[in-house]
């Protein structure tokens, strides 16, 4: 079989196989349906985990993407329905140190597309694909997944996370995350909600340890 026939033939099962995955999947929940908090950031569609990490999670929700229906909102504040990958718009920023460039962030936690793109082909627990022609889900419990087992892996921030949240040190945590989202209160963007964020993560805390 000649080269171009292999490929030819690689190819076709690959296009097959996002077809037919694209076909079944799920569809994305609509905005209306995802349960809201009495404390601002919704719970996470991601069943399971650290609850100390899922805590923290819904604290960088909080200054992130601080609305109502938060996996689906991209920059600027507006809202995608098809979140089969990351949406990857672009939209002008208008404010701040960044003004004249764009921002791709969309999603819970305002993943970067080129981000999501290196944290998915590390942490998402069920990429589609053949080959090298890796698709990673942006869907709701995708997000939550990849975001949950990238802050326990201590390699990747140089502290064990879980045990520093164990052990109290809330601020020694989201300094070392501001640097990946800068509204933590220690980065260029702090907002409006970056001061509340201690009150924020431990009503969070206590929700998730009485789940």
């Amino acid at each position: 079989m000649s080269a171009l026939a292999i490929v030819s033939l690689l190819l076709g099962i690959y296009i097959r196989h996002v077809f037919n995955r694209w076909a079944y999947y799920p569809v994305e929940r609509t905005l209306s349906d995802y349960p809201t908090s009495i404390h601002g950031t919704p719970p996470l569609v991601m069943r399971g985990g650290d609850p100390y990490i899922r805590a923290l999670m819904r604290t960088i929700t909080a200054s992130e993407a601080n609305d109502p229906q938060p996996y689906t909102i991209i920059y600027g504040g507006q809202h995608v329905s098809d979140l089969r990958r990351h949406p990857e718009i672009c939209v002008p920023i208008v404010a701040g140190p960044n003004v004249g460039k764009c921002s791709t962030a969309a999603g819970r936690y305002q993943f970067l597309d080129f981000t999501w793109e290196a944290k998915a082909q590390r942490y998402h627990p069920r990429p589609s694909g053949f080959l090298f022609w890796k698709q990673y889900s942006f869907e709701a419990h995708f997000q939550d997944a990849v975001v949950h087992d990238w802050l326990k892996d201590s390699r990747a921030w140089g502290m064990d996370i879980p045990k520093e949240l164990r052990q109290g040190n809330l601020d020694k945590v989201l300094r070392r995350l501001s640097g990946t989202w800068t509204s933590l209160g220690y980065g260029i963007e702090t907002n409006s909600m970056s001061k509340h964020l201690p009150k924020v993560y431990q009503r969070m805390l206590e929700e998730e340890l009485n789940r």
